[in-house]
């Protein structure tokens, strides 16, 4: 397999999925060779080097470090939109966020996670969401953190600017909260107001994560579709973990959370997660008793 000049030989597109997988969890089968092959052709002519074996070993020494980053950055998929999968923004205004407002107005912490937020779509809907229903909320400690493993996206989340295209599907009411209007470079810049509710870092899910929560709301959409059964399992433990006991989860609507969490989560919404009853009464019984720390 060739592009230009360029060879792409079996042991090399083996040896870049393994490392893939390996540094992020991220699992492409054999269809996926094509893709791998457009989008690092140009990595490698970059480095100038002659093939994608020396491509290959370059990425995996001390002086390969940062271009194995944009390798991983190159083999991301990136796929989002503002107010993406809308029935889950519709549970969050109608079911979730009223009981969240109450609680901010009694002085407690509130934190909505995007996790894989890509470059940012996804959490200034959240945040625009929640100014919608709560004009105030910058006035108290609500935020908003968005995590990915590409640098370059949440370098462009960071930003907010967008292309003029990106507004197509926002919701009526919701281009004046987000938007500036006051910009004539054609493009869209998210409002001062939702970049200071919102945060961005870095986050790799199969190293330790910089998050100890707890989340009263997590988003993580579409992800875990890119790994195999076993990592999938070690994503949805480690985010029940950092979930607040009256928390929310939204997960990708052909994504499964699995049996073993059974306890822990279960369904309210089209793959929307919350503490069943048993659970919730079963956390009281152990603080009452004295049994858990807090």
């Amino acid at each position: 397999m060739s592009h230009g000049e360029i060879l792409l030989s079996k042991g090399a597109i083996n040896g870049i999925r393994a490392l893939l997988k390996r540094r992020t969890g991220i699992h492409l089968e054999e269809s996926s060779n094509s893709m791998i092959l457009s989008r690092l052709s140009s990595r490698v002519r970059r480095q100038r080097l002659p093939d994608f074996d020396a491509y290959l070993a370059y990425v995996c020494t001390d002086e390969g470090a940062q271009e194995l980053i944009q390798m991983i950055n190159a083999l991301t998929t990136n796929t989002t939109r503002f107010f993406r999968e809308p029935c889950h923004f519709d549970l969050l205004e109608t079911d979730v966020l009223p009981k969240l407002i109450e609680r901010a107005k009694r002085g407690e912490r509130i934190r909505l996670w995007s996790a894989a937020c890509s470059s940012g779509e996804e959490a200034y809907s959240i945040a625009a969401l929640v100014l919608k229903c709560f004009p105030d909320a910058l006035d108290f400690d609500i935020r908003i953190l968005g995590t990915d493993i590409d640098t370059n996206t949440l370098q462009r989340a960071k930003f907010g600017v967008y292309p003029n295209g990106s507004i197509n599907g926002v919701p009526d009411g919701y281009t004046d909260i987000l938007f500036d209007p006051d910009r004539d470079d054609g493009k869209i810049h998210v409002r001062q107001p939702l970049r200071d509710m919102t945060t961005f870092r870095y986050l790799n899910f199969v190293e330790p994560w910089p998050v100890r929560g707890p989340f009263q709301v997590i988003f993580c959409r579409n992800v875990t579709i890119y790994m195999d059964p076993a990592t999938q399992s070690g994503i949805w433990k480690g985010l029940e973990n950092v979930l607040d006991q009256d928390g929310t989860l939204f997960i990708g609507h052909s994504e499964r959370i699995g049996a073993d969490l059974a306890l822990q989560l279960e369904l309210f919404g089209p793959t929307s997660f919350r503490r069943p009853l048993s659970f919730l009464r079963q956390s009281i019984k152990y603080k009452e008793s004295g049994d858990v720390t807090t």
